[in-house]
């Protein structure tokens, strides 16, 4: 039995490390190198890499290229984001959601590199491996995100030139939604303005934090309406996204975070501790002793970045991931700045950007994708409705009907989906808040419907 469980473990780590023609590439303008990477038998070309977006603040990229039979030149690019504020994209997303390998290093059936090129970004500063240098300073709001991120694609195209052309997309999950919607904006005006030169086609948000006061108010009718709240719950639940609301309303958006934090543990305690990613799961921790002691603030980090992490991720990004990249500074741990970025933004989390959406949209020029998980809570579909009914685009999208699609002859409804001139909308079954992975055939399936 022993031979049986270590042999295929020790090959799938061999290829991960296996480089045919491993180089290092001094650019100038970035701080240590370029590290490519070329590995056999099908698996990505690979390149990574930091950008000092700032002084003494380091973004760190990891790129996948396309394993598609076209070559990277005749498929997309996708960037993408992670939320948080504080979740790794090249930690949570690149082995836990859709990259080449999962966290125990085993190839994933329905990774997006077989679609696209895959460009992680662990963003804002300080998240995964990105960092602040001593004396440098965390972002605090979206517009500086927004500034550093604009910083790190100039960067990337100077020294991946190929790219240019490709068409690009943005993906993201969460808060990195929030993100997307207003980097999605400056970098369309960057490219407007010839400060650089990208093939920008469009931008997904799934699950996503865009007008949080809408998130909060759905929360009690959606758990009334799965059964797993009675009226009293949804009275208690009611009772606090109201006082949320009062908060955003009056402007007072430090005391509407602590509110949100509130009625988090309002939800736990009256939906018997089930959990805000997926409705269907319960008694993940929310109501340990040592979250009871925690301040609002810190309570909503342990519940939305914390869990991003997990002993297994961080043996292996401190570990054997760490170990490939060499480029790591001795300082630096993956995940080791988190909580501080979460802290930085606080005071920007329950702000909204439904209006940045729809002047995109408005605009025209680029495609607009919404998706959904079904069986999410903390971003739910009911949340994301409300919002979105309110987009000069709905009045007209109300009257286009869903459409079912298929993920093989298995599953003759995987999702369901509306389109609407440059607006995607799609309604994502059998996943939670981590689309990618609770239903990964349907976001496979997704993004190559949204990249054609």
């Amino acid at each position: 039995m022993n031979g049986l469980i270590i042999i295929p473990i020790v090959v799938v780590l061999l290829t991960f490390q296996q480089v045919l023609d491993g180089r290092v590439v001094k650019t100038q303008g970035h701080k240590g190198p370029i590290i490519d990477e070329y590995s056999e038998g099908g698996q990505p070309k690979e390149s990574w890499a930091y950008v000092p977006v700032r002084p003494k603040a380091q973004m760190f990229y990891w790129l996948y290229y396309t394993t598609h039979d076209k070559g990277y030149l005749e498929r997309p690019l996708i960037m993408w984001l992670q939320g948080g504020p504080g979740g790794s994209s090249t930690g949570f997303g690149n082995f836990m959601e859709m990259g080449p390998y999962d966290v125990e290093l085993k190839p994933r059936n329905t990774t997006w590199v077989q679609l696209a090129s895959l460009l992680f970004v662990d963003n804002p500063v300080g998240t995964g491996f990105s960092y602040v240098e001593k004396g440098g300073s965390f972002t605090t709001n979206i517009n500086e995100i927004t500034s550093d991120l604009l910083q790190l694609v100039k960067a990337f195209i100077k020294n991946h030139s190929n790219f240019q052309k490709v068409p690009f997309y943005i993906f993201s999950e969460s808060y990195g939604g929030k993100m997307t919607a207003a980097f999605s904006a400056v970098l369309a005006k960057a490219i407007k303005n010839g400060e650089l030169n990208m093939n920008f086609q469009g931008f997904a948000m799934g699950d996503s934090w865009i007008s949080p006061i809408d998130s909060v108010l759905s929360w009690g009718p959606y758990l009334k309406a799965t059964s797993i709240i009675s009226q009293n719950g949804l009275d208690a639940i009611s009772k606090g996204a109201k006082e949320c609301q009062k908060f955003v309303e009056e402007g007072k958006f430090s005391q509407a975070t602590n509110a949100w934090s509130n009625l988090e543990d309002i939800v736990v305690n009256v939906g018997s501790d089930v959990s805000f990613y997926n409705i269907m799961k319960f008694g993940e921790g929310e109501q340990s002793e040592k979250l009871k002691n925690l301040s609002p603030l810190e309570k909503l980090y342990h519940r939305h970045v914390g869990m991003m992490g997990g002993d297994n991720l961080d043996e292996l990004m401190n570990g054997q991931v760490r170990k490939k990249l060499k480029i790591i500074p001795d300082g630096v741990t993956w995940g080791g700045q988190a909580e501080e970025v979460f802290v930085k933004q606080s005071k920007d989390f329950m702000k909204n950007v439904t209006n940045i959406v729809n002047d995109l949209i408005n605009d025209g020029k680029l495609k607009v994708i919404i998706y959904s998980g079904q069986l999410d809570l903390i971003c739910d579909v009911l949340g994301t409705e409300a919002w979105f009914s309110r987009l000069d685009v709905s009045k007209q999208f109300k009257l286009i009907e869903k459409k079912a699609y298929p993920c093989g002859s298995l599953e003759p409804v995987c999702y369901f989906g509306s389109q609407y001139k440059n607006v995607d909308f799609y309604w994502m079954l059998n996943a939670g808040h981590m689309v990618p992975q609770d239903n990964g055939r349907g976001a496979y399936d997704m993004v190559n419907r949204i990249i054609g």
